[in-house]
């Protein structure tokens, strides 16, 4: 297996990397522009399927000998957007995690312009294949404009780039996100308990009102002699509606962090 190393630890980019997203948008990427496209490994294995490879490359060019010497030097060698050496035009983009290289994608496989089929016959003379049928299969090979095939190559480089580094983040990662989902959870169990013991307290509250109503009115039928009593019937009256506007205000600061650990809950199961 190849290892590549990130930050001095030895890994394939298999181990955290889910393979099925890269072909996804490799195989997207492919039927959007018409470019031939496969991720490889650091030493140039195939981490994917090959996304619309040509007859012409695939079957002809690299089913000989020499021409798939000649296209293993250029996987190996060539960098950016370039002609292979059987006229062809590739491209070759890094995937680089934490600066240091992993693999890379690498495709291309089309013609900047309409071809000079004399020339495409002696390079298949050059490389021992029936020049008819190269000569075939070449008129298949779809022609696409330089800049396009620059600018598609950038786009995706950086698109996978963002993706495997994402996906490192998240695996390299795991543990800690782990430990705050948990502290997260912990946290809104901590906040329900305290709701549960406000709305407790408010309870108490609205039956020191009411004990508060009666004290006013037997005060009141006691007429002088229970003068005292009504000032204390008061007191606790206010006391009361000041306790109960305190519980109001603690219920709705426990409903908005509520809501926000909710918020930061759901981001982990995304």
């Amino acid at each position: 297996m190849n290892l590549g190393q990130v930050g001095g630890i030895q890994m394939d980019l298999r181990e955290f990397m889910d393979m099925k997203k890269l072909q996804k948008i490799q195989d997207d990427f492919s039927n959007a522009t018409g470019l031939a496209a496969i991720a490889v490994g650091k030493d140039g294995e195939y981490l994917t399927e090959g996304s619309n490879f040509t007859e012409f490359c695939m079957k002809y060019t690299r089913g000989s000998t020499e021409g798939n010497r000649r296209c293993i030097k250029c996987d190996n060698e060539c960098k950016g957007t370039y002609f292979c050496h059987a006229g062809l035009m590739d491209f070759s983009v890094d995937i680089i995690v934490n600066g240091e290289r992993m693999g890379a994608v690498i495709g291309g496989q089309v013609l900047p312009n309409e071809p000079d089929e004399e020339k495409f016959r002696q390079t298949a003379k050059e490389l021992g294949i029936e020049p008819d049928s190269y000569i075939q299969a070449l008129r298949k090979v779809p022609v696409s404009t330089e800049k396009k095939i620059r600018a598609s190559a950038e786009l995706l480089g950086v698109i996978v780039n963002q993706l495997v580094n994402l996906e490192f983040f998240k695996y390299n990662n795991a543990g800690k996100l782990d430990s705050v989902k948990d502290n997260i959870k912990q946290s809104g169990e901590l906040v329900q308990t305290i709701n549960e013991k406000t709305g407790y307290l408010k309870g108490i509250a609205k039956k020191q009102t009411i004990l508060s109503l009666n004290a006013t009115i037997e005060a009141a039928r006691s007429g002088e002699a229970g003068v005292g009593f009504a000032v204390v019937a008061k007191s606790m009256q206010d006391l009361s509606n000041q306790s109960a506007g305190i519980y109001n205000d603690i219920e709705k600061s426990v409903e908005q962090i509520t809501q926000l650990i909710n918020s930061m809950t759901s981001l982990f199961d995304e």
